[in-house]
């Protein structure tokens, strides 16, 4: 059955970095972190008491959106995929590129799928029509559209965890947009950051 999201206790927001693409230089996100972010996200849901009474809200990209809505639902709790694209698109752009050089299996196909068939998870795709107002980026946009849903239920529920490197991102609506849009509606904020996890000459 799936988990109810009526009256959720708390409320999730979550933005991070893909996995690198093949052509990343420096490297942000490599496929060997994978272990340790998953880890840090576990540690700070942990940290945060989420359980099966929350609702996580992300969009389902490769790397530490996935790892995000694996965790939460491990707990059980419900999930929101909010899709900025058809969800055919969404996969090409967001799931499906050529990853960085790696031992580690791309998989991340089949874990989209996995999270986006899951009793506990509901897939909503946003409209492509721009209301007068809205930035003209579909990123933008979903990142501005998932946190409306979340400070819904009130921005006192609203937890905002976000994998960042600290930088802007390759394109607009990134997790750098979404932190100063939270930032903005005075969400708390939980910053997990992949120069420490994830930069080779930082961890040497």
């Amino acid at each position: 059955m799936a988990a109810s999201i009526a009256i959720p206790k708390l409320v999730f927001l979550f933005s991070g970095h893909m996995i690198d693409k093949w052509d990343r230089n420096p490297p942000r996100f490599p496929p060997e972190c994978e272990l340790r972010v998953a880890s840090e996200i576990d540690a700070k849901l942990a940290q945060l008491g989420a359980d099966s009474v929350d609702l996580g809200i992300t969009q389902g990209a490769c790397g530490a959106d996935l790892l995000f809505a694996e965790a939460m639902l491990r707990r059980g709790a419900a999930l929101e995929l909010h899709l900025p694209l058809a969800e055919e698109i969404f996969l090409k752009e967001s799931v499906d590129f050529t990853k960085a050089s790696s031992t580690v299996p791309d998989r991340w196909h089949d874990r989209f799928l996995a999270v986006r068939h899951h009793s506990s998870v509901k897939t909503k795709t946003m409209s492509a029509q721009r209301r007068p107002g809205q930035p003209d980026n579909v990123y933008e946009r979903c990142n501005l559209w998932m946190l409306e849903r979340a400070l819904s239920f009130g921005a006192d529920k609203v937890r905002f965890i976000c994998v960042w490197n600290g930088e802007g991102g390759d394109g607009p609506g990134g997790t750098e947009h979404m932190r100063k849009a939270v930032q903005k509606s005075g969400g708390a904020q939980y910053w997990i950051d992949t120069r420490t996890l994830c930069d080779s000459r930082r961890r040497a």
